[in-house]
């Protein structure tokens, strides 16, 4: 049995996929994968998603140049979702150009942004 059979695929083959800083443990992103897109996470040591809008491999950093260099890889008890271990390569892992996708914080009756852009997206994504 591969190691890919040992996941818990849901109803449309996706699983999910936390990735976190490895140096301090925060929290980047959550994101999809499918088999293929997990398969090739490891074979190219960086984060690769499933893009469910566009329904394609997403190669995190394609068009900003913020890798997500692979650390280390691990699968719940449950094998129904994945954490990756990864070095955040320039800082950037939010398409808002923060540091983190969960940049809001709940604070009573709304949600307050807590962390700045670190560079406006219109700098990091060219058309």
């Amino acid at each position: 049995m591969s190691w890919l059979d040992e996941v818990k695929w849901d109803a449309q083959g996706l699983i999910a996929a936390v990735a976190q800083e490895a140096s301090t443990g925060r929290v980047l992103t959550v994101a999809w994968m499918n088999r293929e897109a997990l398969a090739v996470t490891v074979t190219e040591n960086r984060a690769v998603y499933w893009s469910r809008s566009r329904q394609k491999l997403w190669r995190k950093g394609e068009e900003s140049g913020h890798v997500q260099q692979l650390h280390e890889l691990r699968l719940d008890c449950d094998g129904d979702a994945i954490v990756m271990l990864v070095e955040q390569i320039g800082g950037i892992a939010c398409h808002t150009g923060r540091a983190s996708c969960f940049y809001r914080r709940h604070t009573g009756e709304q949600w307050e942004t807590v962390d700045p852009v670190l560079k406006a997206p219109e700098e990091i994504y060219r058309s």
